[in-house]
C-alpha cells in the first residue's frame, strides 16, 4: 500500500515538473474567471490557496485534496458583487458514495451584463450579453491518516455575443495534515488544460496555470490560526520595472529614471509570491479572517496616497448546520467586491430535526 501511493505522488510531481517547464511566464491567458474566489473565507484570506482540514465545504473548489466524508451532503451557495455591474456566483454540492469515494459537484458563472453592439459605421445593432461558465467535478481520497490527494475536472464555456470558446482545466493537489500539531500543508497545480473550441479557429489559448503552496497552523493555547500561501511558484519575476512603470521617479537634474536598488527589487519580487492570513475564533462558531496580498497591493496601489489595496477581511458563522460568510477584498479606492456564502449541512440539520422530534415525543408521553 505504501509503495502504491508513493508511486502516485512521484507521478504527480513528474507531471508538475513537465507543466512548469512548458508554462509561459508572460502574455495572457483565457478563462481568467477561474482565478475568482468562490468562497467568502478564501477571499478574506487573500484569494489564494489555503490549507485547512475542517468541515467547511466552500474551500473545496480551491483545495480538492481535502474532499472527504466530513463534507457529505452539504450545499454551498456563493454570490459576489464584482466591478462595474459584473456579478458571479456558484453552487456546490458534496456527496460521499460508499465505494466510489467523496465528490464535489459545482456549477459557476460570471454575468458581465448587457452591452450595445455597433457595426463598422457606428450604427447600433442591439444589445448583447457576455458570460463565463464552468461545470466541475471534484474527487478526493485519503491515502493515510496524514496524506490525501484530490483533483478537479472543469468544463469551461465562454460566450461573448456571437463568439464562443469551449475548453477544460484540471486541478491536482496533495496535502499533509498533522492533527497533533494542528498543521496542514498543500501543494496545488491549478488550471492545467486548454481550449478545445477556440474563439479564433486554429488559435488555441491556455487557462491561467499556477503552482501554489499553502501552510496553516492553529496555535495550541490561543484561538488563532495563521496562513502562509505562495503563488506563481513556476516563475520568479513578478514585478515590472520598465520605463513605462508609473511608480518610477525621475531625477530632476539629469532627467533620468531612478530605478530601485537591486536589493529593493529582490525583496519586492520575493514578497509578491506571498499571501499572509490570520484567523481568530473568539468563540466556537465564529471565525474572523484578515489577510494581506503584497502582489495585489503593488499592482493596484495609487500614486501619492495611501491605499488599502491587497488587504482583505471577513467573518464566518457556523451554527447547527448552517454556515454564513461575508468578506471584502480591496483592489483600489471604490473597488472592493463583497462576497457572500451560505451553506447547509443537511445531515446535521436532519439530526437536529430528529432530536427535536424525540424531545417533543418524550414530553407528550410524560
Amino acid at each position: 500500500m505504501k509503495k502504491s501511493w508513493r508511486h502516485i505522488i512521484q507521478l504527480v510531481f513528474v507531471q508538475l515538473l513537465f507543466v512548469c517547464a512548458s508554462a509561459q511566464t508572460g502574455g495572457g491567458s483565457i478563462y481568467n474567471f477561474l482565478n475568482f474566489s468562490y468562497s467568502s473565507r478564501l477571499t478574506a484570506l487573500g484569494n489564494n490557496l489555503i490549507s485547512v482540514y475542517d468541515e467547511d465545504p466552500t474551500l473545496l473548489l480551491a483545495n480538492p485534496s481535502y474532499i472527504g466524508e466530513r463534507h457529505h451532503n452539504n450545499l454551498s451557495l456563493n454570490f459576489t458583487n464584482y466591478f462595474a455591474g459584473t456579478n458571479y456566483m456558484s453552487a456546490l454540492y458534496t456527496y460521499t458514495f460508499p465505494k466510489a469515494g467523496s465528490f464535489v459537484f459545482d456549477v459557476r458563472g460570471v454575468a458581465y451584463g448587457k452591452f450595445m453592439g455597433t457595426d463598422d459605421t457606428g450604427q447600433e445593432t442591439g444589445y448583447f450579453s457576455a458570460g463565463d461558465y464552468a461545470l466541475s467535478l471534484g474527487w478526493g481520497r485519503e491515502l493515510s491518516p496524514n496524506f490525501s490527494i484530490g483533483a478537479n475536472l472543469k468544463l469551461l464555456l465562454c460566450t461573448y455575443e456571437s463568439y464562443t470558446s469551449f475548453g477544460f482545466a484540471v486541478d491536482v493537489a496533495g496535502s499533509y495534515h498533522n492533527p497533533e500539531n494542528n498543521l496542514s500543508l498543500t501543494l496545488l497545480a491549478k488550471n492545467i488544460g486548454s481550449e478545445l473550441h477556440p474563439f479564433v479557429p486554429g488559435s488555441f489559448e491556455l487557462p491561467p496555470f499556477d503552482l501554489q503552496f499553502a501552510l496553516s497552523q492553529r496555535l495550541k493555547h490561543v484561538p488563532i490560526r495563521y496562513h502562509i500561501s505562495l503563488h506563481s511558484l513556476y516563475r520568479w519575476n513578478m514585478n515590472y520595472y520598465g520605463d513605462g512603470n508609473p511608480f518610477l521617479q525621475t531625477d530632476a537634474f539629469s532627467n533620468t529614471i531612478k530605478y530601485p536598488s537591486k536589493a529593493a527589487q529582490f525583496f519586492d519580487n520575493f514578497f509578491r509570491h506571498f499571501v499572509f492570513g490570520l484567523e481568530i475564533e473568539p468563540v466556537k462558531y465564529v471565525s474572523i479572517q484578515a489577510a494581506y496580498n503584497h502582489n495585489v497591493h503593488q499592482e493596484m496601489k495609487v500614486l501619492a496616497r495611501s491605499s488599502m489595496a491587497g488587504f482583505s477581511y471577513g467573518l464566518s458563522v457556523n451554527v447547527k448546520g448552517i454556515r454564513f460568510g461575508f468578506s471584502r477584498m480591496h483592489y483600489a479606492p471604490g473597488a472592493s467586491p463583497n462576497c457572500f456564502n451560505f451553506a447547509l449541512d443537511f445531515d446535521e440539520l436532519s439530526k437536529m430535526h430528529q432530536a427535536n422530534k424525540a424531545k417533543k415525543l418524550k414530553r407528550i408521553t410524560d
